[in-house]
């Protein structure tokens, strides 16, 4: 299921752990499977969790703990808006009526064309750089106003 690339990754991970705590590379490994396949199916947790030698259930657990994971297909571009209470002071509401209209979609729905995926975030440890959000759970962009969005909406086309 996955390639034998992204299998020497989740080893080269694993490595940095005792062996026989193979299963703490889990949240790496699932962060791989998701870069390579875009998203989490249950088939892909399952293939997960037996390569790790884990059961499925556990790996399942830890997939639908952290908001990272993505567990149905998802736009190219996803954009994560923290909406916890700092971001909302300094003007998440307002980003997020923006984004929306913008991309004609609300949190948790993919644009028609495959392209953007928005969804609500929980606190990204960033509280004095808000409104921000996360572009594919990688790069964070910071004090966000409506005019720093359409920018990048624009570069991410």
């Amino acid at each position: 299921m996955l390639s034998q690339e992204a299998l020497a990754q989740i080893d080269q991970e694993a490595r940095k752990y005792p062996a026989e705590q193979r299963q703490s590379v889990v949240m790496s490994a699932l962060r791989i499977a998701q870069a390579e396949l875009g998203w989490l199916s249950r088939e892909t947790i399952a293939f997960v969790a037996d390569y790790l030698d884990m059961p499925a259930i556990a790996v399942y657990e830890v997939a639908t703990f952290y908001n990272m994971y993505d567990l149905e297909p998802v736009g190219r571009h996803k954009l994560t808006l923290c909406t916890n209470l700092p971001c909302q002071l300094q003007g998440a509401d307002r980003i997020a009526e923006h984004l929306k209209a913008r991309m004609g979609i609300d949190f948790n729905e993919t644009t028609a064309d495959g392209r953007f995926t928005l969804k609500e975030g929980e606190c990204m440890g960033a509280c004095g750089s808000g409104p921000l959000c996360l572009h594919n759970n990688h790069r964070m962009h910071t004090h966000l106003t409506p005019e720093s969005v359409d920018k990048l909406m624009d570069e991410l086309k």
